[in-house]
């Protein structure tokens, strides 16, 4: 299995904001959409071995599970849509218990710090341009990638990564879009570290 946790800071925790302006009103959940493609789309097809958790406002959860996932296609605006029908959920959501909006597309109210106690499993690699190089570190079994937004981890969110992390690494030279250090992940676990196409 393999987990990708993304912080969305300016993500909305309510089904209040317009499909037509995910960057601007929708509080740039172009960037989380996009990510949710990277993570869980093939050319033609869909990974059957990951799960996404999109922290949004470090208040409420919506975690993808590639496994039992229905009715998502990789346009931003139809991974939106599946995200605003589960904020209209989130009142069926009791505290860390989830609700389910559609197959496999789960909402709780659950924070980052609540999302790395409970949620997330295996080895926990931070994303962050600051890292060693992905090249020079061993693939590891099951991980959890952790990155952000547009917007760099809050102090807090540095602090909780710096305990419960095993790892922090960069994808390259240059600073990527989340949505692309996602592929570059992908990639790198699909190859066995670039040894093997």
């Amino acid at each position: 299995m393999r987990q990708f946790a993304v912080l969305g800071h300016d993500a909305p925790t309510t089904p209040d904001f317009p499909l037509d302006d995910l960057p601007g009103a929708g509080g740039r959940l172009d960037v989380l959409c996009r990510c949710v493609s990277s993570a869980l789309f093939l050319s033609h097809g869909i990974r059957e071995d990951v799960e996404v958790f999109l922290v949004l406002g470090d208040e409420v959860t919506v975690r993808i599970d590639s496994r039992e996932l229905q009715y998502m296609s990789p346009d931003e605006r139809n991974v939106a849509g599946l995200l605003k029908q589960a904020l209209e959920a989130r009142d069926r959501a009791i505290g860390h218990q989830e609700a389910e909006s559609s197959p496999g597309i789960h909402v709780s109210k659950r924070g980052f710090e609540a999302v790395l106690d409970d949620a997330v499993s295996g080895t926990v690699v931070t994303l962050h341009e600051d890292g060693d190089a992905l090249a020079a570190v061993e693939p590891p079994e099951d991980p959890t990638f952790v990155l952000s937004d547009h917007r760099d981890f809050t102090e807090r969110e540095a602090g909780l990564l710096a305990d419960a992390s095993d790892q922090r690494v960069r994808v390259g030279p240059e600073v990527l879009h989340a949505d692309h250090a996602i592929t570059v992940a992908h990639n790198y676990l699909d190859t066995d570290g670039f040894e093997g196409y």
